[in-house]
């Protein structure tokens, strides 16, 4: 498993200097489901890019990814869920604050998480059998401390709609931050910068982040009860365990 974690961060890596050398070229952007769930030409060769590899290195592995409908389910044999560009409209407008994330499941089981920070040069690693690194600083399991000295983000429209009181809830933090990414995002939770993240995605966008945050303390799982399916777009919140219970206290009361 090690050899498998190592050539994750060798390939992620890769997939950096392959976007970051995309930015001086030419970017053409299409539209999915609406004006703004956008995919580039990047996102689309940063996918091929990985897929080769792991196809090229571990030939019997499948793959999960959120470009040119690579499907697989998590709980057949050993997946690889890929994430290219994790927030392309940041890609497209900032050319910052996106994120390249994979996750590593055997039958079901999450082995390793990865996600980086492209332009901050930031690879958050580990989860399962391994202790979770920010490059080579290791991150500590959550610490406790009061919602009133905690920053919290969330998607943007569920905040200001207090989906399942959500608002109800931020109201009784520091404030909400809206990054545009569920990686970036993610990984200021893992990094206990952020307290929590709530938002509706799809399985590549957490999927890294669930593996490496169940080593820290945290749980992800979907606001609204139903079962994580890791098949499609879900609404879910990614939370200290600790906190889970007053979390959702609090937001079922709509205060």
């Amino acid at each position: 498993m090690e050899n498998k974690l190592s050539f994750a961060k060798e390939i992620i890596k890769e997939a950096g200097d392959f976007i970051k050398d995309s930015l001086s070229k030419t970017i053409t952007v299409e539209e999915k489901t609406a004006f703004d769930d956008l995919v580039t030409n990047i996102d689309k060769q940063t996918q091929d890019l990985l897929v080769a590899r792991i196809q090229s290195a571990f030939p019997t592995d499948h793959i999960f990814a959120e470009e040119n409908g690579l499907v697989h389910d998590i709980k057949d044999g050993n997946v690889w869920v890929l994430d290219p560009i994790d927030g392309t409209v940041n890609f497209i407008v900032q050319q910052e604050n996106f994120c390249v994330m994979i996750a590593y499941y055997e039958e079901g089981q999450g082995k390793f998480g990865l996600i980086y920070n492209v332009m901050a040069d930031e690879l958050f690693y580990g989860g399962g059998q391994f202790d979770v690194y920010c490059n080579d600083k290791l991150l500590p399991v959550y610490q406790d401390r009061p919602l009133n000295r905690c920053l919290v983000a969330s998607n943007a429209a569920m905040f200001a709609k207090n989906f399942h009181g959500l608002q109800s809830f931020i109201n009784k933090t520091l404030g909400v931050r809206v990054y545009g990414g569920a990686g970036l995002s993610m990984s200021k939770v893992l990094s206990g910068q952020i307290l929590a993240y709530f938002s509706v995605i799809y399985p590549w966008d957490y999927a890294a982040a669930s593996i490496m945050g169940e080593k820290l303390g945290y749980q992800l799982e979907t606001i609204n009860g139903e079962a994580l399916d890791y098949s499609s777009r879900q609404a879910v919140m990614l939370v200290p365990k600790a906190k889970l219970n007053d979390i959702k206290t609090i937001m079922s009361s709509k205060d």
